[in-house]
């Protein structure tokens, strides 16, 4: 059977995500743009989202979202493995790959980046912190969707610790190698990830940061 949806819940909930690290702040024409809605309901649905704190606008029009999203980005944050525990592994990865490092967990259908370390090169991966990718791709959205129970297929894609690697998946551009952090009870607690540009993220160089990357991962385990 179906879920019941909501269709005003739906469209209010499409507003929220059209902001981005990239799109902090948005005039009426581009939510309107960017969720396809009508510009009279994107002013009714974000009055009753202020009520609650959720989006904000300012004297000029332009709107952001508000401290309840932050409220409840640490909330979910909290139920996963703290920054500060975390944290020094993405520098040593960073730091030993010239790549950036990132520590992914499921939300859904999607994964979220929790934390990163971006890369020192001026040409590289950036990705921010919140920012939602699909679970269909990538070699954190592999490891991520495996360790959750499911059948990603092609087991030949793992190694016997379950690290992944993927080439060209969620941008052309760009490969990735993850691997899971599972806590000492054998729940999964995200996956720890190096991403880089293919021209020089290569075979050898995934290879090459697995070891790093494996122990990194046990150690989080805590």
């Amino acid at each position: 059977m179906c879920a019941t949806r909501t269709e005003s819940v739906e469209r209010a909930m499409s507003i929220l995500n059209a902001f981005s690290a990239q799109s902090p702040e948005m005039t009426l024409a581009q939510l309107a743009e960017e969720t396809g809605l009508h510009k009279s309901t994107i002013l009714r649905l974000t009055k009753s989202l202020a009520i609650y704190g959720f989006i904000q606008r300012d004297s000029g029009g332009v709107f952001s979202v508000g401290p309840s999203v932050w409220r409840l980005g640490l909330i979910f944050r909290r139920d996963f493995t703290r920054r500060e525990h975390v944290a020094p592994a993405l520098r040593m990865l960073a730091e030993s790959t010239g790549e950036t490092a990132s520590f992914y967990v499921r939300s859904g259908n999607e994964r979220v980046c929790l934390y990163r370390e971006n890369s020192p090169n001026l040409l590289r991966f950036h990705v921010e912190e919140g920012m939602r990718l699909r679970l269909s791709t990538g070699a954190s959205g592999m490891v991520l969707r495996r360790f959750s129970g499911e059948d990603v297929g092609d087991t030949g894609t793992f190694n016997d610790a379950g690290t992944a690697m993927s080439v060209g998946e969620t941008n052309p551009n760009i490969s990735s190698v993850s691997t899971p952090v599972i806590s000492r009870d054998g729940a999964l607690q995200g996956a720890l990830t190096v991403s880089g540009l293919a021209s020089r993220f290569d075979e050898d160089a995934r290879k090459a940061v697995v070891p790093l990357l494996e122990s990194l991962a046990k150690s989080l385990a805590g």
